[in-house]
């Protein structure tokens, strides 16, 4: 759905922003695409308001080459691997957390217009100042950052992206809603929806609520990734944390069909006689 729409970056060229990624029109399907604003606000005793162009800018005057060649290896960018296409930047997390606090104002049209950036940096740095927005704004706020937010699944398309952020806004809206929007995203043919749909479910074990997600766990045994086999015996090791006995009985059930992977995150924190149980079976 969403990989393979990147622009090439500018190595050899002045560091000058670049200008946001190609948009397919199947993404703008319940809004239309946000403009990108063209001047820049400090508002006194508040974060300062940065235009999308000036962002990007900056963001590219801090890039470093050599990083970003390991970020490109480190997540799996080659033609045919899971991030195909991304495009680094080299800029550390610290950085783009510390960016995110001071841009939070920042309204949330503008933050979508900076995840559309072909720079995966960009887009993360968008995904902090959402969560932020989400997790500090009333209700009108929260929906909405989560609307903006699966509207734009298409570039949320790495595994630290997903992992920054979906458990704060999808898994935080669905908390006491229905939860039909994670059963779609876990059946999606995309990967990164699926996974999306996974660490939302992380918001819920956190509550103490286990029921539901065993049942998506249960749909997801044969997925086909070792990314959802990863994430999957993460939420189900979390589970087991608060509730040993029920993820016993989980795997007990369902140990013969699960993935290898799977398995040994989700025994994780078992004594060490147990993890060889489960293993041996």
């Amino acid at each position: 759905m969403f990989l393979g729409h990147t622009i090439p970056p500018p190595m050899d060229q002045p560091p000058v922003a670049p200008e946001p990624a190609p948009v397919p029109p199947a993404v703008y399907t319940h809004s239309p695409p946000p403009k990108i604003l063209t001047r820049s606000v400090t508002m006194n005793d508040k974060p300062a308001i940065t235009s999308t162009a000036s962002l990007l800018e900056a963001l590219v005057a801090l890039r470093n080459p050599v990083r970003a060649l390991q970020s490109q290896a480190f997540f799996k960018t080659a033609p045919g691997e899971y991030g195909e296409g991304n495009q680094f930047l080299g800029i550390p997390v610290p950085t783009l957390r510390q960016l995110s606090r001071t841009h939070r104002a920042m309204s949330t049209r503008s933050v979508i217009a900076l995840l559309q950036s072909p720079w995966h940096e960009a887009r993360q740095l968008a995904l902090f100042i959402l969560v932020l927005q989400f997790e500090r704004g009333d209700e009108v706020k929260r929906e909405d950052v989560y609307t903006r937010y699966v509207q734009h699944t298409l570039y949320i398309n790495n595994w630290d992206l997903v992992d920054c952020s979906a458990r704060q806004i999808v898994g935080g809206w669905l908390l006491d809603r229905d939860r039909a929007p994670i059963e779609t995203l876990v059946r999606s043919r995309v990967l990164w929806e699926r996974r999306i749909g996974v660490l939302a479910l992380f918001r819920l074990v956190e509550e103490g609520e286990c029921e539901y997600p065993l049942q998506i766990a249960r749909l997801l045994l044969s997925d086909p990734h070792d990314l959802m086999h990863k994430a999957v015996g993460w939420m189900l090791r979390d589970i087991g944390d608060g509730d040993r006995a029920t993820l016993e009985r989980f795997l007990d059930a369902h140990v013969a069909k699960m993935p290898r992977t799977m398995l040994r995150y989700a025994i994780e924190h078992f004594p060490e006689q147990q993890r060889r149980h489960y293993l041996a079976r």
